[in-house]
């Protein structure tokens, strides 16, 4: 690959990102934010791939793509069917401007911030001894957290098969 192909990979990921993010904000329904979210989330997961942080990629598609999403389908699973699911709010033009100043403000300081710059390149991480480490003394905690989760999308799928709470 020749020096502008990362550079143009990165460009595409970063555009997808923010059209997808935007995506999130402006769509008329759960169903479609929640599709925007997810893309957003893999470009973000490509952008790590781009910046050769393989592991970083691994759990922004497992922990986010996935568990955040599944979260998103709990809430739609839950979510009164007579009810109206669209998004639409009348403080969408305060939120724009809060969101617009807020983002003046980061960029500003990104602008105004002196980064230093490493005088060798970092060193790569690697994925075996991080998955040693990850699941050898925490392998235990890993289950736990993993059976919570599968407690909570049985009854998410009880409640919502039986209509709802009682």
């Amino acid at each position: 690959m020749s020096e502008s192909g990362p550079l143009i990979a990165f460009a595409l990921l970063g555009t997808v990102a923010i059209l997808a993010s935007l995506g999130v904000v402006l769509a008329p329904n759960v169903v479609q934010a929640a599709v925007s979210l997810v893309g957003a989330l893999l470009a973000v997961a490509g952008l790590y791939v781009v910046l050769l942080a393989d592991f970083l990629a691994l759990v922004q598609v497992l922990i986010y793509g996935g568990a955040v999403t599944i979260l998103l389908l709990f809430a739609l699973m839950l979510h009164r069917v007579g009810r109206d699911p669209t998004l639409d709010n009348r403080q969408k033009p305060l939120a724009a401007l809060a969101a617009l100043v807020s983002g003046g403000f980061l960029l500003l300081a990104a602008i105004l911030t002196p980064w230093p710059v490493a005088a060798f390149p970092p060193e790569r991480a690697s994925l075996p001894l991080l998955g040693t480490a990850l699941f050898g003394p925490w392998a235990l905690p890993f289950e736990v957290v993993s059976l919570v989760l599968l407690v909570a999308l049985i009854g998410a799928v009880v409640i919502a098969r039986a209509g709802g709470p009682s």
